[in-house]
């Protein structure tokens, strides 16, 4: 096993693996097991198939509890954006894991070591690998300080977070009064509508409609900034 991934866990995350053989699993290529196959290695393919549906739950998870008001649409789209292959492989060469992958010479000559589809896979093998040696809490401890903490930031807010895109475009500049207007509710208790418009410095740049008020703002805002976009 690479003593070098053993010690950046340990210092890094304070991670410290049990079996080590489940490491090693999940750093291993199948280009790699391909062009070794005298020494009977597995590849990582499963540890992917495990840790795809860990990481799944866990940024669910999260997301579910930090936007309380978020329907399940929204909540869908950003974490879309979280897991998918390009946001993975960045976390991946973050935490080093590129420079200890095993690759057979083919995959290596191709570039494979920064192919941002084989590190995200490498990530989701890594994570699996950690669920089945430790368990889900420090699975989820070390998804806590390495993606957690960028989604909290806004790293993804351009996906959902209309709201704090626009004032950020607005006050690129300079500081802007941005106020959003209850003009219209309508519908039983249960079922309400809220039309909200959303003016800067006294104009008029958005209009939009949702089941709260929250939503409602969201969807001023996006329209707001699809009109300055155009």
């Amino acid at each position: 096993m690479d003593n070098q991934l053993t010690k950046e866990l340990k210092e890094k995350y304070t991670i410290v693996f049990h079996d080590l053989n489940l490491l090693e699993q999940a750093f291993t290529h199948s280009s790699y097991v391909n062009e070794h196959r005298n020494l009977h290695l597995s590849d990582n393919e499963r540890l992917e198939f495990l840790g795809d549906a860990v990481l799944e739950l866990m940024v669910s998870q999260y997301l579910y509890r930090l936007y309380p008001d978020l329907p399940e649409g929204k909540l869908t789209k950003m974490r879309a954006a979280i897991v998918r292959e390009d946001s993975l492989s960045k976390f991946a060469k973050e935490c080093h894991f590129d420079q200890h992958v095993m690759l057979g010479k083919g995959e290596e000559n191709s570039g494979g070591r920064t192919r941002p589809a084989l590190l995200c896979d490498l990530f989701e093998a890594f994570l699996g690998a950690l669920y089945l040696d430790q368990g889900f809490e420090v699975a989820h401890a070390f998804i806590k300080q390495v993606i957690f903490p960028k989604v909290k930031a806004g790293a993804f807010s351009h996906e959902m977070d209309h709201k704090t895109k626009l004032q950020e475009v607005l006050q690129k500049s300079g500081d802007v009064f941005i106020e959003y207007r209850l003009i219209k509710e309508e519908g039983p208790a249960h079922e309400r509508i809220f039309w909200i418009e959303v003016y800067v410095d006294d104009q008029l740049i958005g209009t939009g409609q949702g089941k709260s008020k929250k939503l409602a703002e969201q969807a001023a805002a996006e329209n707001a900034l699809a009109a300055l976009e155009e």
